[in-house]
């Protein structure tokens, strides 16, 4: 069973952007992009970081939670 770890192509959709898009701002692979948007690899948080920033989100937004919060 995969497990999902990145929200990245969900994201994507909400923001009406492409892997292409992403590739080209962040002067990257798009093949990694896709590696990402379909979780067989994972960004570094560096990377991550840069992404939310791009997107514009909150970098908690680009990862699948590991326990409900209590609060926000």
């Amino acid at each position: 069973m995969e497990q999902r770890i990145n929200r990245l192509k969900v994201v994507l959709v909400e923001r009406n952007k492409t892997g292409k898009w992403l590739a080209e701002t962040l002067n990257m692979n798009p093949a990694s992009i896709s590696r990402w948007c379909s979780n067989k690899t994972q960004p570094s948080l560096d990377t991550l970081s840069e992404i939310a920033k791009v997107l514009d989100v909150d970098i908690r937004d680009l990862l699948v939670p590991t326990k409900k919060r209590k609060y926000k």
